[in-house]
């Protein structure tokens, strides 16, 4: 029986204590499943880790399908990138050349994931959000869940946080930055959306690449779709809207910013996903008026997540910075090598739609360091909650660089797993070492 203590100044209520019977059959498990995530179980269950993958929405890979990111950037890397658009390619999913700049079907990279995913063995929980974790001391043991079936306790020898936001490792303690400062001036949310239209051909001076691979005018097409929304009568929140080709007559639109938005909020989250679904139906509505190639545009769905740039960056035992993107640094414990521009979207409507706020950057290593958490043991991270500043976090948070992470985080902690380690009394020259086992040909 609960009590409401209705005597208070305030009304507090009383959780009930209750036991959990804890689940141990997981050598790792991994919090979220988005492109860093399912990339980690893959490849911890690759290395033969039993691994149990949550998820909090419906399927797998999360800005990539729940929130139809729709684009794949700075993926040209080796390893599990250069597999998926090799599966992608294979199942007519990608639109563009190589494997970098290219956009691809949403509902064939859901359905890729899950096929991978149960291929390789992960154990898979979608509907599924952390609300706790357990620890022993300073280590994480394991976190509790809540889904349909209730609050379930979960216990693994490593645990990797995967969430984008950073909720893991905010659950257990350890310390974290968000967006410029404690104020949180955060890069802006955006929420995506598939459209079809009569024939896409007849658009083509509005979509990206529609226009030619060779155009010299690379951002002509953002500059006449925001002509467009004007003459409609519209004033887009987000100054240079995007269309991406998917396939044939299937569009993918990135057209709205929500300003300032604190992503740990769920009100000011639940209000920015309000405002944003409004405009993007309206800014179609205002070009299907304009008739003419625009006649037969219309929504076909928006993002089931609006899509989050900016969450916590948790601290880790090396902090990726300002610096060490501008002078291209070099670590003996390099993961991944990124070179994604420093990409920080308006933070305000009145100000230019991007800004490298004055850095250039040189390719520079992010270590294994940044992946490992530094003020608990066990918990790993990868994606764009790992450690670094905002000025860094605005390069390497693109999804090529959290694939190569996740990949990190996925071998290092089966590695820790099976020789009964904590991550980070696990060197990377043994990790990578795996790699050839876990990367398919």
């Amino acid at each position: 029986m609960t009590k409401l203590d209705a005597a208070a100044s305030s009304a507090i209520f009383t959780e009930p204590a209750r036991d959990l019977p804890v689940d141990d059959w997981a050598d790792v498990i991994v919090c979220g499943a988005g492109p860093a995530g399912v990339t980690a179980a893959i490849s911890a269950a690759r290395a033969g880790s039993k691994v149990r993958l949550l998820e909090t929405h419906g399927s797998l890979g999360g800005v990539w399908t729940s929130s139809l990111l729709g684009y794949l950037l700075d993926f040209d890397k080796p390893g599990f990138n250069q597999e998926l658009v090799r599966r992608l390619r294979e199942r007519d999913a990608i639109n563009g050349r190589g494997v970098n700049d290219i956009s691809y079907h949403p509902e064939e990279m859901k359905l890729l994931l899950e096929e991978l995913c149960l291929a390789a063995g992960v154990k898979v929980h979608l509907h599924t959000r952390v609300a706790a974790v357990i620890k022993d001391g300073r280590r994480v043991v394991g976190v509790v869940t809540e889904s349909k079936s209730g609050r379930q306790a979960w216990r693994g020898r490593t645990i990797i946080d995967t969430t984008g936001d950073g909720d893991v490792g905010a659950l257990a303690g350890n310390g974290f930055e968000l967006g410029v400062d404690d104020s949180c001036p955060c890069q802006p949310m955006s929420m995506c959306a598939l459209l079809t239209c009569d024939d896409v051909a007849a658009l083509n001076a509005f979509v990206r690449f529609g226009d030619g691979y060779e155009n010299p005018d690379r951002y002509g097409h953002k500059k006449r779709l925001l002509a467009e929304m004007r003459r409609a009568g519209s004033d887009p929140s987000y100054q240079a809207p995007t269309f991406f080709p998917v396939r044939h007559n299937l569009i993918l639109a990135m057209i709205n910013h929500e300003y300032g938005v604190n992503a740990t909020d769920a009100e000011a989250v639940t209000a920015a996903t309000l405002r944003a679904r409004g405009e993007v139906n309206s800014l179609v509505r205002g070009l299907r008026s304009l008739g003419g190639p625009w006649k037969g545009l219309q929504v076909v769905a928006t993002a089931e997540q609006i899509g989050v740039r900016d969450g916590r960056r948790l601290a880790g035992r090396y902090t990726v910075v300002k610096d060490d993107v501008a002078s291209g640094a070099r670590h003996d414990d390099a993961v991944v090598r990124a070179k994604f521009s420093v990409d920080v979207h308006a933070l305000t409507k009145e100000k230019s739609a991007y800004s490298n706020m004055g850095v250039k950057v040189k390719p520079y290593d992010i270590p294994l360091r940044a992946l490992i958490a530094r003020d608990v043991d066990g918990l790993m991270m990868a994606g764009r909650c790992i450690s670094g500043d905002f000025i860094a976090h605005a390069s390497y948070r693109v999804t090529g660089n959290a694939v190569a992470m996740g990949e990190a985080a996925g071998v290092t902690s089966a590695l820790a797993a099976s020789s009964k380690r904590l991550p980070h009394e696990v060197a990377w020259s043994e990790a990578a070492a795996l790699l050839p086992k876990v990367r398919q040909s």
